[in-house]
């Protein structure tokens, strides 16, 4: 039996099956003792954390009860042994071991590290500190509701986890390693302004990298923040850093036969990665084609389908390539509340990483981009450049050395880039969306619903995490629960969302980097009753010309806001659908919606009447019947009965015998017969409901696929 609570709760048996712990009251009862771990908790206690507020006269034998059926969950019931849960004086105690608990093998770790470190064994430190960290998920029982009362306790284990940060730290330059450390060290101390320990480590790590100005100003920025806060002055030991600093004292260098730093910067993989075998094949192939250019593999597609995720588990799975290191920057094309990246500034933090002092990096930015190609030259190096906006931001980033592989990911197809190998990601197959969801919702995603859900996610690898996370997340929830709320298709959006990660707000930013005349194209789309179309009903619903419709809808595909499945017909995803249809709703007038209908439902009475050719009544069938149906409905009485004759002749033709598709079109002229009667007689509600059941059918005839 193995406990986790560094993250969220999780309980594991000795078959590495997830145990499901069921009610709320059981989470905090479980979550408390092993927040006392080899400690007595009195009931009196615990009582207050089940119930806050005003616990129940019977809470005392409610509790035995929750302790009971903890027991039966946990197999704990009836154990003499290790995992043990008790019954103490008083109260009641959970005996644990290292092998058992996170928190205590954190604290075993930790120990060992501190006592090499001062035995005077960095290395061996580091390797047991950094084990002790490696352990923690995110924030100590974050998916449990406590009683504010244990912040505290909460907090004190955090405070425990950042003092063996700095412990590792402190093993790290020990160790030489000053360079690799600035990254993880500069974001620690902006979490962190007033720790000093932290801030000590900071400016000796800037000293050691040839930034003596920095740690300077470091120093002072820490000093002016602890008398505006505090009224306080920095520490005596802190002082006397700042002066060895100044005078450039001997003590501050480096240990003797300290490696140069080589870069690790990629963030880390996804244990739940699923899938894109095809992909990874590609950009295994492209790496050991023999080129003479520097590999250059161009990740693209839509928002939420997993481009960072690939080209993370592809460079981890790359890097024993490239052995003098892996650079990563987040360049910020499609960032909420930001601006892309510029790219001196992009080269600046690649320069850093790579170990070149601050002093030494240029102004310019052809000198930055200069320097960078002359420190590259020669390696193997793998460089990832994420989130790229546009070709101008990520040119200058290039290696010119053959020996480097370049991946890069955009939400936007980069094809004005020169010699780069392009792989545009689609939506997962179904099984490998099934197998997704289920690995990231743990057991709880074994149910016959998944097919259902993952569906209803559109196959998009964001909204099937989203979804998992937030099945996970409830667990009073059912997977037939969660598919009951996503199929509202006008509230599926709000449903897709869950702590920072959200699909509208994916959406929000690729909208936002549109055009104006863009923008009113992917809106007004999303009023199209059908499953695709044409530039010329495009041009129609915008009210311009059909030559610049081509070009709005060829600028959409090509930000993944759109598809071309085939030459010249278009269609939406069914989420970012979803998302023009609900911007539509909050940026455009009811006046302004009909008259673009109007204009659309125009385009196809007309062209519908005046067809000769048979193929194009064929290809346009569903487009015909929903527009039909919505006309019915909607208050377009006029367009509804032209359509429905226009249907109506066409249907009678194809349903004669030697026709190949005759018994198909025989149904479908039945029930279009039946809703023409009703259109004239005035009855449009009965009329749109048969051809409805029309649309369901056509598909055979139409040979459509959307």
């Amino acid at each position: 039996m193995q406990f986790r609570v560094l993250g969220t709760l999780e309980v594991r048996s000795d078959s590495h099956g997830v145990v499901r712990l069921g009610a709320a009251k059981q989470r905090v009862l479980l979550a408390v003792l092993l927040l006392n771990v080899n400690r007595p908790v009195h009931a009196d206690r615990l009582v207050d954390a089940l119930w806050p507020q005003r616990p129940p006269r019977t809470a005392a034998v409610a509790l035995r009860t929750y302790v009971s059926a903890l027991r039966q969950v946990l197999g704990l019931a009836g154990r003499v042994e290790t995992p043990l849960l008790s019954t103490v004086p008083g109260g009641y105690e959970i005996r644990l071991t290292p092998a058992d608990l996170d928190l205590l093998t954190f604290e075993e770790l930790a120990s060992q590290g501190q006592r090499a470190l001062t035995a005077g064994r960095p290395g061996l430190a580091s390797e047991r500190l950094r084990g002790a960290l490696g352990l923690w998920r995110g924030r100590p029982f974050e998916d449990v509701s406590l009683d504010p009362r244990l912040a505290p306790e909460l907090i004190r284990l955090e405070e425990r986890k950042l003092a063996v940060q700095e412990t590792w730290i402190e093993s790290q330059l020990a160790l030489g390693h000053h360079g690799d450390l600035l990254p993880e060290l500069g974001a620690l101390v902006a979490e962190q302004p007033l720790r000093e320990r932290l801030h000590a480590h900071w400016m000796l790590a800037l000293y050691r990298s040839g930034r003596q100005a920095e740690a300077l100003r470091a120093y002072r920025d820490l000093r002016r923040r602890l008398i505006m806060e505090l009224g306080i002055e920095p520490s005596p030991p802190l002082q006397r850093l700042h002066h060895q600093i100044l005078d450039g004292h001997a003590d501050l260098a480096a240990p003797s036969g300290s490696r140069p730093a080589v870069p690790r910067a990629l963030p880390r993989d996804i244990a739940s990665f699923t899938g894109r075998a095809a992909e990874m094949a590609f950009l295994h192939r492209i790496v050991a084609e023999p080129v003479g250019t520097p590999v250059i593999g161009a990740i693209d597609g839509m928002a939420g389908v997993g481009k960072t995720t690939l080209a993370v588990h592809a460079a981890h799975r790359l890097a024993d390539r490239y052995p003098d290191g892996q650079l990563f920057v987040d360049l910020r094309g499609f960032t909420r509340g930001g601006s892309p990246m510029d790219p001196a500034d992009a080269l600046d933090q690649l320069l850093r990483a790579l170990g070149v002092p601050g002093d030494r990096i240029p102004h310019d930015q052809d000198a930055r981009a200069a320097l960078y190609r002359t420190w590259l030259a020669g390696r193997r190096v793998l460089v990832l450049l994420d989130n790229v906006a546009e070709e101008g931001q990520v040119r200058p980033l290039l290696p010119g050395s053959p020996t480097c592989l370049v991946l890069i990911t955009s939400r936007r197809g980069l094809a004005g880039l020169e010699d780069i190998r392009p792989l545009s990601l689609d939506v997962l197959p179904h099984a490998d969306a099934v197998t997704l969801f289920a690995r990231t919702a743990g057991e709880l995603g074994i149910s016959g619903e998944l097919d259902e859900i993952v569906e209803l996610c559109g196959r998009l690898p964001l909204a099937i995490r989203i979804a998992a996370a937030r099945l996970r997340m409830r667990p009073g929830w059912t997977p037939a629960h969660l598919a009951d709320r996503m199929r509202d298709h006008q509230h599926r959006l709000g449903e897709l969302e869950v702590g920072p990660l959200s699909i509208a707000a994916a959406l929000d930013l690729s909208y936002h980097h549109l055009t104006p005349g863009q923008q009113d194209m992917y809106r007004l789309l999303g009023l199209h009753p059908g499953p695709d179309l044409d530039q010329y009903a495009a041009a129609a619903l915008v009210g311009t010309t059909v030559e610049h419709a081509g070009r709005l809808l060829d600028d959409l595909v090509d930000a993944h806001l759109l598809q071309e499945p085939v030459p010249g017909r278009y269609r939406f995803h069914d989420l970012p659908r979803a998302h023009a249809t609900a911007t539509l709703a909050d940026e455009d007038t009811d006046l302004d919606r009909r008259a673009a209908l109007t204009r659309l439902f125009d385009h196809y009475t007309r062209t519908a009447s005046t067809a000769v050719t048979q193929p194009w009544l064929d290809a346009e069938l569903i487009n015909l019947l929903a527009i039909a149906m919505h006309a019915a409905r909607h208050g377009w009485p006029a367009h509804a009965l032209n359509l429905s004759a226009t249907i109506h002749r066409h249907l009678h033709e194809r349903a004669r015998p030697h026709h190949r598709t005759a018994v198909h079109a025989v149904e479908l002229a039945t029930l279009c017969d039946l809703g023409d009667d009703h259109l004239t007689k005035g009855r449009f509600g009965p009329a749109a409901e048969y051809f409805e059941r029309a649309l369901k059918i056509a598909h055979p005839v139409a040979g459509h696929d959307g």
